[in-house]
């Protein structure tokens, strides 16, 4: 899950110039009007944040569509595969039947051969006789061999009935010939007629097979998609939230400002004659000279940069100890001090250094001990290092914006903040 970086606008005060610097009445009332500036800022990055989430409400419901969509084309996939495979087996049985047939038509074939052969072999007889008796002659003679006219008449008809005999074997052998023609061809073309059926069909059931691999595939990239762009509204939502808190936050900054000018220029004055008053207490980092102080004890751990595949969009401080103190880096107003499910505990500061907008996160605390729209000042405690939220031993989260928050725009804070 991506890091929710949540906005960070100018919810300070004046920070370390208008606090503790002495600036004039007219350097304060341009911070007052910086702040207004920033406070307009925010609404509009609300408008914008609220628009980009109408668009991610469009994008998951276009996404739903077409998921419906292609759940209906899988149903009608899964119907043609259902009626494909009812079909093949279908033709599966005829195709079983059909060499059945061919099995049994083999038998009937052999035994029209048989009688075939055995006409043929009476058809040669007949025609050795023929030839070694002369043919018809030989008939003449049993005709002229007869003794009497009635033994004529009956010889007569006797040869008549050999040679009838004799034609209807020769009939018989021809239309034997011509079923058994018949009859294998017909069973060739049924054969492979039901067997092309078959293939057609085994051909169908793996197009749709395929469709409806392609189907299963784009049903779950459409569903990756609609988890992404979810998250990503999720994660605006939670950003306007911030917004809102900010700005009232910083409404109440610029009350505060108006209010306590004069009580700010006396503390100016009060700060300039004991500037090196600042002292650490027992594992409170020292404070240090400058604009920035280190926020914590410890060693970096990881710096600001590419890692593990993604941006690390600040510094890791580490520390095993016990209450390791958490201090801000410099005077500001606290703009959010809340629980996210990605920073854990976490607290946002405004600061104006100089005129300049900055804005500093801490995240990752066992304990946060500020709250929203308080006034801060440098290396004063505002947590206990640990490790809530998506953090892997404890430590200290820390990132530097050079102005109010965007999106990605962390700064490099090694050389600005002493680390």
């Amino acid at each position: 899950m991506r890091k929710l970086f949540v906005t960070i606008t100018v919810a300070a005060i004046v920070g370390a110039g208008s606090l503790f610097g002495g600036f004039s009445v007219k350097t304060e009332a341009a911070s007052v009007s910086s702040l207004k500036k920033q406070q307009s800022q925010i609404q509009n990055q609300k408008s914008n944040i609220q628009s980009n989430i109408n668009g991610a409400n469009q994008k998951i419901a276009n996404l739903q569509g077409q998921q419906n969509d292609v759940t209906n084309q899988m149903q009608k996939i899964d119907f043609a595969i259902g009626d494909t495979d009812s079909k093949i087996h279908s033709k599966s049985v005829k195709l079983d039947e059909t060499k059945k047939a061919i099995v049994k038509l083999q038998g009937d074939i052999q035994v029209i051969m048989a009688r075939i052969q055995k006409r043929n072999e009476l058809l040669k007889d007949r025609a050795r006789n023929y030839q070694e008796t002369g043919g018809v002659v030989s008939y003449l003679d049993v005709l002229m061999g007869s003794s009497s006219i009635s033994d004529f008449i009956d010889r007569a008809n006797a040869v008549a009935t050999i040679m009838e005999a004799d034609q209807e074997i020769i009939n018989q052998a021809e239309a034997d010939k011509k079923e058994l023609e018949q009859k294998q061809g017909q069973v060739k073309r049924d054969f492979e007629h039901v067997q092309k059926m078959l293939q057609e069909l085994q051909s169908m059931k793996q197009q749709l097979n395929t469709q409806m691999a392609q189907k299963n595939q784009l049903l779950g990239t459409l569903k990756t998609q609609e988890k992404q762009v979810t998250e990503d509204k999720m994660s605006m939502e939670e950003q306007t939230q911030v917004l809102a808190a900010q700005e009232v936050s910083i409404q109440k900054a610029i009350k505060l400002e108006q209010e306590r000018q004069a009580e700010l220029a006396r503390q100016a004055a009060a700060a300039r004659n004991n500037s090196s008053s600042g002292s650490s207490s027992g594992s409170t980092p020292p404070i240090s000279s400058g604009n920035f102080t280190r926020p914590a004890d410890g060693v970096i751990s990881s710096t600001y940069g590419p890692r593990w595949g993604e941006f690390h969009y600040g510094v890791d401080i580490a520390n095993p100890g016990a209450n390791v103190p958490i201090v801000a880096a410099a005077d500001g107003v606290v703009a959010v001090s809340h629980y996210s499910t990605s920073y854990g505990n976490v607290v946002y500061i405004t600061h104006s250094i100089n005129g300049h907008i900055y804005t500093t996160v801490y995240a990752h605390m066992s304990e946060r001990m500020v709250s929203e729209g308080q006034v801060v000042t440098k290396g004063q405690q505002i947590g206990i290092m640990g490790s809530t939220g998506e953090a892997t031993g404890q430590h200290l989260h820390f990132e530097l914006y050079d102005g109010p928050w965007k999106y990605h725009s962390a700064i490099n804070p090694m050389g600005i903040v002493p680390l």
